[in-house]
């Protein structure tokens, strides 16, 4: 797609949702962490609702650590897949009291050293945590970049290499919230609601009828 197409789309996501904000829940790096991780196939609703037990009770690495994992699996659960969390919160806990002094490092690398932290957790704990420009790729961001054709791949780093490339800089962050929130609001994943999107007319996925 010719870049002035998909320069376009972005002007219009911005226009829309210039003041999207994380939804996640957290009081600190460490908190943003765990609730990263938390979300993965879970919603942030859901996250939000389950962190509220949590953080109380244990909001540091110490903290989890003495909390112990069978605690911590119950009081995750609803999030799903908790026994994989609960050991990979557990064990990032441990790195950071090992090898940080209990804090979340802010860079990149360093982040996809701890158990549970791959590429999009770390995009979003160096962006929202650190205000580091980063783009985070979850489904909403894969499947938009894709439909629109802003940035096409067939992985989320593909995608995150093209986000990059077509989106200035400072604008990373910001960007990677228009992305989520038109995912989640109007270009789902099996129903689009293309007949009322505002990017209908310039995207070439569109289904819209009127158009």
């Amino acid at each position: 797609m010719d870049e002035d197409f998909r320069l376009e789309q972005l002007k219009i996501l911005e226009r829309i949702y210039y003041d999207a904000k994380p939804q996640l829940q957290f009081d600190s790096p460490f908190e943003l962490l765990v609730a990263v991780i938390l979300s993965a196939q879970c919603t942030d609703k859901r996250v939000n609702e389950v962190t509220q037990i949590l953080f109380p009770l244990a909001n540091t690495p110490a903290k989890i650590l003495a909390l112990g994992i069978e605690q911590l699996e119950k009081i995750i659960k609803p999030c799903g897949l908790f026994h994989s969390k609960a050991k990979n919160i557990t064990g990032t806990s441990k790195i950071l009291l090992d090898e940080y002094g209990g804090e979340v490092p802010s860079d990149f690398d360093e982040l996809l050293k701890l158990p549970g932290v791959g590429r999009k957790t770390a995009n979003v704990v160096t962006s929202v945590a650190f205000n580091n420009p980063a783009i985070a790729v979850d489904t909403h961001v894969f499947r938009v970049a894709n439909r629109t054709k802003i940035a096409e791949g067939k992985t989320p780093q593909e995608v995150e290499l093209g986000l990059q490339k077509i989106i200035p800089r400072e604008k990373w962050s910001a960007a990677h919230h228009w992305l989520i929130f038109h995912g989640r609001i109007i270009c789902h994943a099996r129903k689009p609601e293309c007949n009322i999107c505002a990017l209908a007319f310039l995207c070439p996925s569109s289904q819209a009828t009127d158009i």
